[in-house]
């Protein structure tokens, strides 16, 4: 009967954890608080970079990007999966691509530097996720 027991109670503990370690986790470009958040950062820092009149809010884009990965962390991601992510060739070019067709979408030109400037102002002045990054000089 103890053989029984335990037998039973090792089945029961398998069939309640299945559905936990059977639930895969969504890729992070997936998890729309990740991956817009960090698409943000890129566009931010695209624009100062091509864009002398704006600077970044160094502070605040490393504190983002804290946040970001504290989040990531809190939604079962370890820091190497995180890293893994970040350094990806593959996202990398996915992310430039995004980044490119959102800022032509947007006016911006990388033939036009003063497009990216006109474009920088706007999301400042806007406070938005992007804006909130920069700082027109």
């Amino acid at each position: 009967m103890r053989i029984a027991n335990t037998v039973i109670s090792a089945a029961l503990a398998c069939t309640v954890a299945l559905p936990v370690s059977a639930t895969a986790r969504p890729a992070l470009r997936d998890v729309p608080e990740i991956e817009n958040t960090l698409f943000a950062v890129a566009i931010a820092d695209a624009i100062r970079d091509r864009c002398d009149d704006i600077s970044p809010r160094v502070l605040r884009a490393l504190n983002t990007l804290r946040k970001i990965k504290a989040q990531a962390n809190d939604l079962g991601y370890s820091d190497e999966e995180i890293r893994a992510y970040v350094e990806s060739d593959t996202e990398k070019a996915r992310m430039r691509a995004k980044g490119e067709k959102f800022l032509a979408q947007n006016g911006v030109s990388y033939d036009k530097p003063e497009t990216f400037c006109t474009f920088g102002r706007a999301e400042i002045a806007k406070s938005s996720a992007i804006g909130v990054l920069l700082r027109a000089k």
